[in-house]
């Protein structure tokens, strides 16, 4: 799937993404500022997550809850300096724990990640928009 998109109709490509047969481990990737933790907030909102949500930039991980009592469990291992810090939190536990898990910097965990995962690729264009690529 390959969606061209501005900011304002995230909502609706969150709503895509999730009609998409998905492994609930999302990996996204993209640049700095590119659109992951908006998007991230849209899918979330769009699962039935009532609070607000935030990159877990500094925590490493938030955890959020669907009207329903699903989890949901973002991560930014930006900040990561080696595999072992996410090791040392229990992040195998949260990945193979059954709940929506959405990684942003998988890159730093490269060893970590479960072989079964769906990829998001943003990528920004000059003009404002994006393109997203669902793998």
């Amino acid at each position: 799937m390959e969606v061209h998109y501005y900011l304002d109709q995230i909502n609706d490509v969150a709503r895509q993404i999730l009609e998409e047969k998905l492994e609930k481990i999302i990996l996204f990737k993209g640049e700095m500022g590119a659109g992951k933790t908006t998007l991230i907030k849209a899918l979330c909102q769009n699962l039935g997550v009532t609070d607000a949500t935030s990159s877990p930039t500094f925590s490493l991980v938030n955890e959020y809850q669907t009207a329903d009592g699903e989890l949901i469990y973002h991560f930014d291992f930006y900040r990561l300096k080696q595999e072992t810090e996410a090791l040392d939190m229990g992040v195998e536990d949260y990945f193979y724990s059954g709940n929506w898990c959405f990684i942003e910097w998988s890159e730093k965990i490269p060893n970590l990640i479960p072989e079964m995962h769906t990829m998001i690729t943003i990528e920004s264009l000059a003009d404002g928009k994006r393109i997203l690529r669902l793998n």
